[in-house]
Parts: C-alpha cells; structure tokens; sequence
C-alpha cells in the first residue's frame, strides 16, 4: 500500500464508493489511488476505479467551505458551452477530512497551436455571459484567503470595498502600518478617478486566472478549474493571465480578435493585478512588499495623488 491510500480511511473510502456510485449511476470500487503534485493549500490525488478514475481533493473538515465554493465556481463555470470544465461530482464532509470529487481529465498545457488560439476565443465566449450586479451571491477564496464578494452597484466601488480594503485589512493584522497602508487606503478611496472614460460590462470571471488554473483538454478545448467566480470587468482575468506568464501569445491575439479591448488597459492592470500582489504579500511575506509599494505609487501618480 502506498502512503496516498492512507489518506483514506475506511470510512472516507466508503463514503466515496457510495456518493461516486449515485452520481455515476454504477456500483463504484476504488481500487487504487495515487498522488498528484502541485497542490499547495490541499492535498491532490487520483481515484482509479475498475473501469474510471476520479480526481479529488483533500482537507481539514474546517476548511470545507474552500470546496463548497470552488463547486460553486465550477459549477457556474460549466454555462458557457466554449469551454471545458470537470464536473463535480461530490463534495463534503467524512469524519475529520473535507473532500471535493471532480471528473479526471487529461490536461496539458497551453501551446503556441490552434488550441491556444481556441483557449482566446472560449475565455472571451466566458467574459459575454453577463450580471446585473458587480459581485457574486455567496464569499469564496482567492487561493485560501477568503474573498468577500458583496454587491456594488459601479465598478470602483465594489474593486475599493470587496477587493482592495479587505487585503489592506487583513495587512494590518500582519503588522503593516505607516506609508504603506496610507496610500494603499488613499487609492481605494480615490480609485474612480481610474475610470472616468471607462464602464466595464458585467461579465463572469474565473476570478483567478493564472498558468496554473488553465490547459487543454484532449480535444484541444480550453480547461478551467480551480476559481475564484464573480461578477466583475473582464480586464482582471486578462490581467491575472499576465501577472506571471505561461500563457501563449496567440491566446491573447485571439481574445482580442474575438473581442478587443478599451484604451487604458495597460494602466487598469496595473490596479487589477494589485489585488493578486496583496494577496500573495499576505499569504507568503515580505518578498511582495516592494512590488505592491511600486504598484499603489504608480496608480497614485496617474491620479495625481
């Protein structure tokens, strides 16, 4: 036996059997499971069953609300017809371990082909699914940090109050005072000044957009998983995306075939990747601290301060 099968006790495991059976609709066994890797917040392994395989995920029982959401996002996800995205197949609770169960896909990753000029055109397929209000209907997380996600009516103001002012928050709880936070609560406060020619759609977001949540299925569709959904400017996916590469140059003129974008894009990442940058600052230290300082500096010299 392998150190992944001990991650299932016997009651985990039946409870698995039990919940695959009724979503497959035939009697499930696990007969193996072994390990992936790249998961930092859970623990990622594979189910293989006689004739299927499973993909799931494992954590604390305290920390089953990180998967109830990301069903929800998958779930909200799978509306748009362009893209590829696993189904849930079960999530909850088995004595002290939370699991999420996701159909197995075969992935791979984003390449200068013609499944990296589709993966443009299904993102921008995603972002034309529209809300009638900036936000989502329930919290969720961006990586493991909570993200309240309450409705506003503009764009800024909801970007000031449900994205920036909450990492700011949560900064000084860390200990971060001084210049810093002063003008990082500066340009919450003064963050319309950013968008006075300009009036995003409301459009669904993966919300956390990054190499690493993004690949191609066998068929050569674009494959999203891991989200962070909300209501919001489509220009934050596209941002994220940027923030630290890996993605194919022909997804992103594809995208902007399919649907181009407003003046000022460039100046709007800057502000939307900010998010992401306080975010990792807050989740793994002081190496993001310069960067999110040159950042908020940069945005508040285009405002003029």
């Amino acid at each position: 036996m392998n150190h992944s099968e001990y991650l299932l006790d016997a009651g985990l495991r039946a409870t698995l059997n039990e919940e695959i059976s009724h979503f497959s609709g035939s009697a499930c066994s696990i007969q193996k499971v072994s390990a992936l890797g790249g998961g930092s917040i859970s623990c990622t392994l594979v189910l293989h069953g006689e004739r299927s395989r499973w993909f799931i995920k494992l954590n604390s029982a305290e920390r089953h609300e990180l998967f109830a959401a990301e069903a929800d996002g998958l779930t909200s996800l799978a509306r748009c017809p362009a893209l590829r995205v696993p189904q849930v197949v079960t999530h909850g609770v088995s004595g002290r371990q939370a699991y999420l169960v996701l159909e197995y896909l075969h992935l791979t990753p984003l390449r200068e082909t013609s499944a990296g000029i589709n993966a443009g055109q299904a993102l921008a397929e995603l972002h034309r699914i529209e809300g009638n209000r900036f936000g989502w209907h329930r919290a969720n997380f961006i990586g493991s940090t909570p993200q309240t996600n309450a409705g506003q009516r503009t764009w800024p103001l909801f970007f000031a109050r449900q994205r920036l002012q909450p990492q700011l928050e949560l900064l000084k709880t860390k200990g971060h005072k001084g210049k810093f936070i002063a003008d990082g609560e500066r340009l919450t406060e003064k963050l319309a000044a950013l968008f006075t020619d300009y009036r995003p759609q409301i459009s669904l977001l993966h919300g956390d957009l990054w190499y690493g949540n993004a690949a191609q299925d066998e068929t050569g569709e674009l494959a999203l998983f891991d989200p962070a959904v909300y209501y919001g400017d489509r220009e934050t996916d596209l941002a994220m995306s940027e923030l630290f590469g890996g993605f194919p140059t022909c997804f992103y003129a594809a995208y902007r075939d399919a649907w181009p974008l407003a003046d000022g894009f460039e100046q709007r990442k800057t502000l939307y990747n900010l998010y992401h940058v306080l975010n990792h600052l807050n989740l793994f230290g002081n190496s993001y601290l310069h960067q999110a300082e040159r950042m908020i500096g940069t945005l508040l010299a285009e405002i003029g301060r």
